[in-house]
């Protein structure tokens, strides 16, 4: 059960960000890059938890939160991006 929670997690990081990308207004596109964070921090916590139940090492736990911070500032980055481009559009 939790390699699928973890599955589903990863599977809805990706799905929220491509259905924000088809969103039409700045809002819900950045409404739906906070879902693929939260997706993300959902990842994480399967993760600890799969190591806390001696599925995978801490060691390995270590490394994909690397990735996931990275993937995580990316998601900051991209929400912080549309919103602006919002404002700028807004000011013109």
């Amino acid at each position: 059960a939790l390699c699928s929670q973890i599955r589903r997690a990863v599977v809805s990081v990706k799905a929220n960000i491509a259905e924000g990308s088809g969103r039409n207004h700045t809002k819900d596109k950045a409404h739906f890059i906070d879902m693929a964070y939260g997706s993300l921090m959902e990842t994480y916590s399967e993760l600890e938890t799969a190591a806390d139940l001696g599925y995978i090492t801490e060691e390995e736990v270590k490394k994909i939160k690397l990735q996931i911070i990275d993937i995580g500032k990316m998601l900051s980055g991209l929400r912080t991006s549309i919103l602006s481009n919002d404002k700028k559009s807004d000011n013109q």
